[in-house]
């Protein structure tokens, strides 16, 4: 009599059995190079492309243009632009300096041709030398950034907008570039007289009184901009993150805003000038120190401002060296707007 073997009154036993010595026999595959991924690329993926680490907001327009740009072509725009900003910072150090000095000394606060024509000197000539280069290279920066649109704000309503806008500052920084070579000689000295007098002639024509209100809204409008920008930091989107321009954005943020309030008080010494038809009651930066010296308290006043002009000027020379050009950042470029989205969501908040 043939003995009961187990698996056949457990049939199952058998077949399970029989599938694990399958398994054990089977050949270990290990996953190949080409089968593993890319550490490499899994750490760069987040920093490209470059569209991402730039465009905070979902705009298609922007977000279309910088996908189709090589930054290689535009990359010789990069020195016209820090050569810009550094001049312009230079401005605004030497008129904060110089009238912050002249008060110390029991005397005024100081202009923009004023504080460059204290300049004595070789140094003087130097220095202010270098201010009218940087200014007309500010203006060239401002037109060249307009042409090609460097910041890639498109041929929209809003883009052609700010891109007139460039040729607006790049047209008055040309002048101050002019105000410059007066200073040091190079061409007859235009005084106050002469701005007075071609006020004049306009307000004298046919609507001119009207040009003149309307100049200065669009230049209040303007200050109320700058103001903007200072409250919602959107000049954070412009940036390089790094330990200075995260660290530093208080005095960043003072300097955009002191910008806005001059801005906002010319604009509304232009617009008195209109409504009283005096032209003496227009001017720049020497005037705004002379209408706030006359305010109770205005001598804080104008110390207050002086020390936010020099937050304005540091405020450009970090853009000299940091500023983001859309078309011309490479891939490894990251906007502060961007690192702290980023670092936000990292965190949950």
């Amino acid at each position: 009599m043939e003995p009961i073997r187990p698996s056949a009154c457990f049939p199952g036993r058998n077949t399970e059995r029989q599938n694990v010595t399958a398994r054990r026999n089977r050949p270990l595959a290990l996953p190949t190079l080409r089968d593993r991924p890319n550490r490499f690329q899994q750490e760069r993926a987040p920093i490209m492309p470059s569209v991402d680490a730039l465009v905070t907001k979902a705009d298609a327009t922007r977000r279309k243009i910088l996908s189709d740009v090589d930054p290689g072509d535009f990359a010789w725009a990069i020195p016209i632009m820090r050569a810009g900003y550094a001049g312009r910072g230079l401005v605004y150090l030497i008129v904060a300096s110089v009238s912050l000095w002249s008060i110390w000394q029991g005397g005024q606060a100081q202009g923009t041709q004023s504080a460059m024509s204290s300049l004595d000197g070789v140094w003087g000539t130097i220095v202010v030398g270098f201010v009218a280069a940087g200014m007309f290279a500010y203006a060239i920066w401002r037109v060249v950034d307009c042409i090609w649109d460097l910041e890639a704000y498109g041929t929209t309503a809003k883009g052609l907008i700010a891109r007139g806008g460039m040729l607006v500052t790049g047209a008055a920084h040309a002048g101050i570039g002019v105000l410059a070579i007066t200073a040091i000689g190079l061409q007859s000295s235009g005084s106050g007289s002469d701005k007075t007098t071609l006020l004049s002639k306009i307000m004298q024509m046919p609507g001119g009184v009207w040009l003149v209100a309307i100049a200065g809204a669009l230049t209040f409008a303007a200050g109320v901009y700058y103001l903007y920008k200072a409250v919602a930091q959107t000049y954070r989107e412009h940036m390089q993150a790094n330990h200075f321009t995260l660290n530093w954005n208080w005095a960043l943020r003072a300097g955009v805003a002191a910008q806005g309030v001059i801005i906002c008080i010319i604009g509304g010494l232009i617009v008195f000038t209109a409504a009283t038809t005096d032209p003496s009651q227009a001017g720049g930066i020497g005037t705004v120190f002379d209408w706030l010296q006359e305010q109770p308290y205005g001598k804080f006043l104008v110390v207050a401002l002086c020390i936010g002009l020099l937050g304005f000027s540091l405020f450009c020379f970090v853009n000299a060296a940091y500023r983001i050009v859309p078309k011309a950042a490479d891939g490894d470029t990251r906007s502060v707007a961007v690192f702290l989205k980023r670092a936000q969501s990292r965190l949950g908040t």
